[in-house]
């Protein structure tokens, strides 16, 4: 933890002390504040790990009521700083206030730098423990399924599917966009089903030559072709028992749709140049990003085969329709790939979060994950920005974090769209939005509305 930023905020108004103090503690990057208001911009915009926190505080230097004050307000904001309450001599009431009210430790004037600076690395060292032992209760709640970072509800929804599916014999159709993590559910899947201990055969359906895929899928007797110089199983063969994954099924081409229907159908195969036929157990599941209905209408996919893999559906969606994981995933991948280059510790920017929730990465986690690699290798500095991301023309909206602001925007939007839907009609809009004509007329008036 030695390359972790150690910060320190010193709340003091005395400039002597202050001095003192600024120059006392080495590895720490400090900060002055010398009354509640300065103490609290700069808990906003330094962030610190540590505070130390003089109780006489201006306009009350004699008493301690604007330190207990500013003591409230630091943890109310930031309620994991460590912070070390400095009291008068034998003024041990105070102290154990203090500390009732969240603070981490007290240390009595006069102060000796050398035993204070010994408090703050213990507190410090604590704050990254604790910190460290957040992200990974975080990294764990944010893995639902094996292999898979995931908090929205929209995949948490997906991931609650896979867990009702892979206990069944099934045949499992995943829809969505290229990049969105499909292979990933499917691996989560098969490791939750009663075949976890036989194979999980995978084969892209795009990614082989027509007139390969066949007997890659069904094999090949020795002599079926030129160059066939033994008896091949193929991959179905190899799946026996387990689970064979079809991805990109939207693109098997049309012979070979009929073959497969027919081994789907029946449960056995014939390889290529092959008379016999041979009986195989195994559960599939398919994937595609093409839009299998209108390849139907189009005559360029069998519908019967549409069924025959479409016992159930499901639906990927891609990340920018993720409510937050685009920013659960950057940091996944930030720390995974600080491990694996065995690169330097760095964290994103406020403005490269920002970037990364505004994008709509057409690329889905493909591309966030190749993204924030680049960044990495390529940052000068310890906070990663958007112009590491390649991110910085982006038309950033931010969206607003408080409660009270994201509530009015809401009620503001509804009271709008109420009123388009009863052409103004002020009676039937707040009996549409459930409040009385008086409270509508205060709405109206507190958003400047007209009508």
């Amino acid at each position: 933890m030695s390359d972790k930023p150690k910060k320190l905020l010193i709340v003091e108004d005395d400039p002597g002390l202050q001095g003192q103090l600024r120059w006392s503690f080495e590895g720490f990057e400090i900060e002055v504040a010398a009354d509640r208001n300065a103490a609290l911009a700069q808990l906003r915009r330094f962030e610190p790990s540590v505070v130390t926190l003089d109780l006489g505080l201006p306009p009350d230097p004699g008493g301690t009521s604007e330190g207990f004050a500013t003591l409230k307000e630091i943890l109310a904001l930031a309620p994991d700083t460590k912070v070390i309450v400095v009291t008068g001599h034998n003024d041990r009431n105070n102290a154990v206030r203090a500390i009732g009210l969240g603070a981490y430790d007290f240390y009595e004037k006069p102060i000796d730098p050398d035993l204070l600076n010994l408090v703050l690395e213990r507190a410090v060292r604590l704050f990254h423990l604790e910190q460290q032992n957040r992200q990974l209760e975080e990294q764990h709640a944010a893995m639902p399924l094996e292999g898979l970072v995931a908090a929205s509800p929209e995949m948490l929804k997906v991931c609650r599917s896979i867990e009702k599916l892979a206990p069944t014999n099934v045949s499992t159709l995943l829809l969505g966009e290229s990049g969105t993590g499909k292979e990933v559910l499917v691996k989560a899947l098969h490791g939750l089903s009663d075949r976890s201990d036989k194979r999980l055969v995978a084969i892209n359906c795009a990614a082989i030559p027509e007139n390969l895929l066949e007997s890659e899928l069904f094999g090949y007797e020795k002599g079926a072709f030129t160059g066939a110089a033994k008896t091949t199983p193929g991959k179905i063969e190899h799946a026996d028992g387990g689970v064979l994954f079809l991805d990109e099924i939207g693109d098997l081409p049309l012979p070979l749709q009929a073959k497969l229907l027919r081994f789907l159908q029946e449960r056995v195969v014939e390889r290529v140049g092959g008379r016999r036929v041979i009986e195989v157990d195994v559960r599939v599941v398919c994937a595609t990003h093409q839009n299998l209905s209108e390849q139907i209408k189009e005559g360029r996919f069998r519908e019967d085969l549409y069924y025959r893999i479409n016992e159930a559906t499901i639906i990927v969606p891609p990340l920018r329709d993720r409510q937050g994981d685009a920013v659960v995933l950057a940091r996944t991948f930030l720390q995974h790939f600080i491990q694996e280059l065995n690169l330097p510790a760095r964290e994103f920017s406020k403005t490269a979060l920002e970037a990364i929730e505004s994008y709509s990465w057409p690329g889905n986690v493909r591309e966030l994950e190749n993204r924030v690699k680049r960044a990495l290798v390529m940052a000068d500095e310890m906070q990663i920005t958007p112009e590491d991301l390649e991110l910085e023309d982006l038309d950033i909206e931010v969206t607003p974090f408080n409660l009270r602001v994201v509530r009015e925007e809401a009620e503001c939007k509804a009271v709008l769209r109420a009123l388009s839907h009863t052409d103004n009609n002020v009676s039937r809009t707040a009996e549409m939005l459930g409040v009385t004509r008086p409270t509508l007329y205060n709405l109206v008036r507190k958003f400047n509305i007209e009508i």
